[in-house]
């Protein structure tokens, strides 16, 4: 039928009140914002190209140009329950091309209207037409990071040395709700840190002379990752974790061309994990090197950062787990 002739005007009073022997069929198509406009299932096309009329109550729907490039005759149009119902008798199919709230106003019309057990309602069908893939919400995050960085007097002002202290403060958050095991406290730490980076790259894109974007940042991870990962993504085998470890080691060694196997190393971190990350770099590297033969508390905290590192152990998890016990031990005496 088309779209456009006499029969697909809403039908008389009558046919709302059950005398058509059909009441039809009434498909409301919902959509995903964070996936490309016309990569919609086959199901929905089928419903699309099968239906009697295709109302969209949104003339700006992003969809609504390649719906008419395939043929679909789409009618800028917000019906209420009662249109919608008298749309469909007859045996007509009617397809709403849901909005971005998901059309409330109506389905709850149509609920109200199907509560009253007095019209011989439409089927009702709910059809997802697009789907969000895994990792589709970062997009919203980056929308959100846009606008917030063009409109808050705050974050419009923010700079990678100004946000520096909160990067350092969210990844000691992060690491105390992993070793506290609450979930909750993990979710919300990791998009504390997850933010920082979004933010970060944001920032960056405002740069005169050598600006990237977030998607920058996330196509170096994946590359390297990639080339780091080779027993994954290419022809080595790896079975063991040290296997992997000596790939990854490998790798990215070739990758910087470093002189020494302390470069890297940050000296800013703490002064625990830093002696054992050093201890781990040489012992890595092969390299026996003696500690300083220098007394005090500096070389004697080194001292067992080396045999902590040598026996598998992270001291600085391990001070943090001996001080938490001391903070209850405090608390204790304090009753």
């Amino acid at each position: 039928m088309n779209a456009n002739s006499p029969e697909a005007t809403p039908g008389p009073p009558q046919a709302a009140h059950g005398a058509a022997a059909d009441p039809g069929r009434a498909v409301l198509l919902t959509t995903s914002h964070r996936v490309a406009p016309g990569l919609l299932s086959w199901p929905a096309w089928q419903a699309l190209h099968a239906a009697d009329r295709v109302l969209c109550a949104d003339g700006a729907h992003p969809q609504l140009p390649y719906l008419r490039e395939a043929g679909i005759a789409v009618e800028v149009a917000s019906p209420t329950a009662q249109e919608l119902v008298d749309a469909c008798a007859g045996g007509r199919t009617v397809v709403v091309v849901a909005t971005g709230e998901g059309e409330p106003a109506l389905t709850d019309g149509l609920a109200r209207l199907a509560g009253t057990g007095r019209l011989a309602m439409p089927e009702l069908e709910l059809l997802p037409a697009s789907y969000d893939l895994p990792g589709a919400r970062l997009l919203d995050l980056v929308q959100v990071m846009d606008r917030i960085r063009a409109e808050c007097p705050w974050s419009s002002r923010q700079t990678h040395k100004g946000l520096a202290k909160y990067g350092i403060e969210e990844a000691y958050e992060l690491v105390e709700a992993i070793e506290e095991g609450d979930r909750d406290e993990l979710r919300e730490e990791l998009g504390d840190v997850l933010l920082q980076v979004v933010f970060h790259a944001r920032i960056a894109e405002e740069d005169t002379e050598a600006p990237f974007s977030i998607d920058d940042v996330a196509g170096g991870i994946v590359a390297k990752l990639v080339h780091r990962h080779p027993h994954v993504f290419g022809d080595a085998t790896a079975t063991t974790p040290e296997e992997v470890k000596a790939h990854w080691l490998r790798t990215k060694a070739i990758e910087k061309q470093r002189t020494s196997v302390t470069e890297g190393v940050p000296l800013g971190q703490p002064g625990l994990a830093l002696a054992a990350k050093l201890a781990s770099r040489a012992r890595t590297a092969g390299l026996d090197i003696p500690l300083p033969p220098v007394e005090g508390i500096g070389y004697e905290l080194l001292a067992l950062a080396v045999r902590a590192e040598a026996e598998g152990v992270d001291p600085e998890a391990a001070l943090r787990a001996a001080a938490r016990a001391y903070r209850d031990a405090i608390r204790q005496a304090e009753g």
